[in-house]
């Protein structure tokens, strides 16, 4: 059976992600951290105030809303990041990167360039940029 090309493309970038997560996986656990608990840190340290709606944080890290309170509890355990509230609305439940979660990923972003480096070494910047451009046409 042949299967389509659209589909062998997706497998592809399958087996690409799982091999990167677990490269990138087994480098930030030095930080005590795995790379789903990175991407929360990354994506709260480019906010405003540090700081996102659990919805919104769950879309990005492509969690549901059940998984993103899963994940954030040891999280909040450990210090990196915490609760707060919405200055506008009440109801709206916050989840804000702490001082402590800050410095860790910090660290940890330094061995994620390294290791996102190696992993695309074999690639030129020229290449890097036209895979980037191509995967980014995919989500317009």
């Amino acid at each position: 059976m042949t299967i389509p090309l659209a589909s062998e493309l997706v497998i592809q970038f399958n087996k690409l992600q799982t091999r990167f997560v677990k490269r990138i996986d087994a480098q930030l656990s030095v930080h005590g951290i795995s790379y789903t608990e990175y991407m929360v840190m990354y994506y709260l340290n480019g906010a405003e105030n540090d700081s996102l709606r659990r919805v919104e944080l769950a879309e990005f890290v492509g969690l549901s809303a059940s998984g993103i309170t899963r994940m954030l509890m040891p999280m909040q355990k450990m210090g990196l990041v915490q609760k707060d509230s919405s200055h506008r609305d009440a109801r709206v439940s916050l989840v804000k990167l702490t001082l402590a979660g800050k410095s860790i990923f910090n660290d940890a972003q330094k061995s994620f360039n390294h290791t996102t480096a190696a992993l695309t070494r074999s690639m030129t910047d020229k290449q890097q940029q036209k895979f980037l451009a191509l995967t980014q046409q995919l989500f317009s």
